[in-house]
């Protein structure tokens, strides 16, 4: 991120009292995801949000739709002709790239995620992680949230596959496993940005999501998270 970009995105959020920290879960369908959300909202100053369907996907298909036309109008000599309402792309030159990321992040701020006057960290979950441009999907969040960090959450396939709709779905251990392999090369490259547990793990020792609860800065209650737990999560 540029320094411009930084200045304006800070400012946004300085208008809001403070800078607020982003996390993201990254998982599947029926992999205890919801359990993981309950206990990362228990935290003090926590609001992460549920599921979106994907739709802030359909923001950075936006946003890269437009700066690649515009780079694509620039590369082929265009630029003179970015004022001619004659010529069918009229105005694509023009497109601010630091704005919308800007607008970008207040879009999403104050209509999905709604921080309240006590959050500290936002964000939310999601399973729709396998688009083919995952790791530019990532990416994007990243520009939009340069304090992002993402928790990854994976459960046995064997199980995930026969739950819910899941098992109603042909080749589903295969179909998990693909999804899996993709979302675990992001992990990789996002390097100290990311934290992956596994929901077998925790569940079958809560005091595993000690190191998740301290990589995010926060102090472990191994009370409060067994509280947590004792709660049905995702009936739905």
């Amino acid at each position: 991120m540029d320094n411009r970009l930084r200045k304006l995105t800070r400012r946004r959020v300085d208008k809001v009292g403070r800078p607020l920290g982003h996390v993201f879960i990254v998982t599947y369908g029926r992999s205890g995801s919801t359990l993981l959300l309950g206990v990362l909202n228990s935290l003090p100053g926590y609001l992460i949000r549920g599921e979106n369907r994907d739709a802030v996907y359909h923001l950075y298909k936006f946003h890269a739709t437009c700066a690649a036309e515009k780079a694509r109008h620039r590369k082929g000599g265009g630029a003179d002709r970015q004022d001619d309402s004659t010529q069918p792309f009229f105005g694509i030159l023009g497109y601010p790239g630091n704005k919308a990321i800007v607008t970008i992040r207040r879009l999403i701020t104050e209509t999905l995620l709604r921080p309240q006057p006590d959050t500290r960290v936002t964000g939310f979950k999601e399973i729709r992680w396998y688009q083919p441009d995952l790791a530019e999907y990532v990416a994007f969040l990243q520009r939009v949230f340069p304090d992002a960090k993402f928790v990854v959450n994976t459960r046995n396939h064997a199980d995930v596959a026969k739950s819910k709709w899941w098992a109603e779905k042909d080749n589903s251990v295969e179909t998990l496993a693909r999804i899996e392999g993709q979302i675990l090369a992001v992990t990789e490259q996002l390097g100290d940005a990311a934290y992956h547990v596994h929901y077998d793990d925790y569940v079958a020792d809560p005091s595993v999501l000690q190191g998740l609860i301290e990589w995010l800065g926060e102090e472990y209650d191994a009370a409060r998270v067994a509280e947590v737990m004792g709660v049905p999560h995702s009936a739905w």
